[in-house]
């Protein structure tokens, strides 16, 4: 058998971010194995080097780390014992004992509170009664398993809590109750990390969900007091250093309506947040993930342009041909655009791909970047300029 060119790095996930790895990846020369929960999931229709199966079972996981240098993540979902257990003969990048910080929320709440870190109020409740004590309105979510707006109920009484005691009692979670914070808006500050303890921290930028899900993306965050600004890069610097990061660490925050950033959510990988930088920063986040995770010199992580938006493309209820019969409208509009497909069908609410527009007039970045996405979404005619 030969020996590779390069480190392999497996990637356990075959979702979009494991996909959009493979790109820098072969920039570098750097071979991917992939386990991917079914043939044809989005990064496996790119990786040739795959495997399907069951990232829940340790067997299967042994087999596709056998020779690779590391291993790292598309998701956060691999068991914390398989974790431990792969450590014990390669790197596990980010290792289990970061990882769980971002498993499980009252895990990372209460390690979190330890360091002082500001945080919205929390607790974890047992039934409507500790969540009448904690006091409503609140926010419950699963403390195991939810994202993209699952596992998540904004409740104003007792009588709003069943459904999310249903969930977590069918999947064997906890329930977390946090404030309603009032917030003006969502922050994300992304950092990379290697294991030498080099760090790279991106401009930190304003983010909105629609129904849960990561939809646009301003980059900078837009009117941001630099001390701000300052006070969560170094959030998420600290987190990744005390916490043992290495990859990319996204920290969702909110701006609070006083002036303060609030840790709402953490992620140890690529992130929505952050698929502005494949064309707005001189190091996307998912170059800088690769470069962390083998150690390598990272990457600038700097503004390519004064502006950049990123709007996901996501399914919506119209009835729409191939995303690809939207290029021709969309690259001809916006000779500059940027386009990212996944490989997805179109299903409402899925994440099926997203456009970057950049410049130096944001009013214009947003314009193009929406029209873009709705025109990929099918919501626009065939008038529509």
């Amino acid at each position: 058998m030969s020996t590779p060119l390069a480190p392999i790095l497996a990637v356990i996930g075959g979702g979009q971010l494991a996909r959009m790895l493979a790109e820098p990846a072969a920039a570098m020369g750097v071979p991917l194995r992939l386990l991917a929960e079914a043939e044809g999931v989005s990064a496996a229709q790119v990786v040739p080097d795959h495997v399907v199966g069951d990232y829940t079972d340790l067997a299967t996981l042994r087999e596709v780390v056998e020779g690779c240098a590391a291993v790292t993540f598309d998701h956060e979902h691999v068991p914390t014992a398989h974790l431990e257990a792969l450590q014990e003969t390669l790197p596990v990048h980010p290792g289990p004992g970061a990882l769980v910080n971002a498993q499980d929320k009252a895990v990372m709440r209460e390690r979190l509170g330890a360091m002082g870190v500001p945080c919205p109020r929390n607790a974890v409740v047992a039934d409507p009664a500790e969540v009448a004590a904690f006091g409503f309105p609140c926010v419950l979510k699963t403390t195991r398993g939810g994202y993209d707006g699952k596992g998540v109920w904004f409740v104003s009484g007792p009588d709003d809590c069943a459904e999310a005691f249903a969930a977590a009692a069918s999947a064997g979670v906890r329930i977390l109750a946090e404030e309603a914070v009032e917030f003006r808006r969502e922050l994300s500050a992304q950092v990379a990390r290697s294991p030498s303890g080099q760090v790279a921290a991106y401009p930190v930028v304003q983010s909105t969900q629609l129904d849960g899900i990561c939809h646009e993306v301003v980059a900078p965050a837009p009117d941001l007091d630099p001390e701000l600004a300052l006070a969560a890069q170094r959030i998420a610097m600290r987190l990744a250093e005390e916490l043992g990061v290495t990859g990319m660490l996204a920290v969702e925050l909110f701006e609070t309506t006083d002036g303060r950033v609030l840790v709402n959510e953490l992620a140890m990988r690529p992130h929505n947040s952050g698929h502005w930088t494949q064309d707005g920063a001189v190091t996307s986040q998912f170059e800088n993930h690769l470069r962390a995770v083998l150690d390598l010199p990272l990457g600038a992580p700097e503004a390519r342009a004064p502006w950049t938006v990123m709007v996901n493309i996501l399914g919506g209820d119209a009835e729409t041909g191939r995303l690809y019969d939207g290029y021709p409208h969309a690259l001809a509009r916006d000779p500059r655009l940027r386009v990212h497909l996944y490989g997805k069908s179109m299903r409402p609410g899925r994440k099926v791909g997203h456009v970057n527009a950049y410049g130096d007039d944001l009013e214009d970045c947003l314009e193009r970047a929406r029209h873009a996405a709705a025109w990929f979404r099918g919501d626009l005619g065939e008038d529509s300029e």
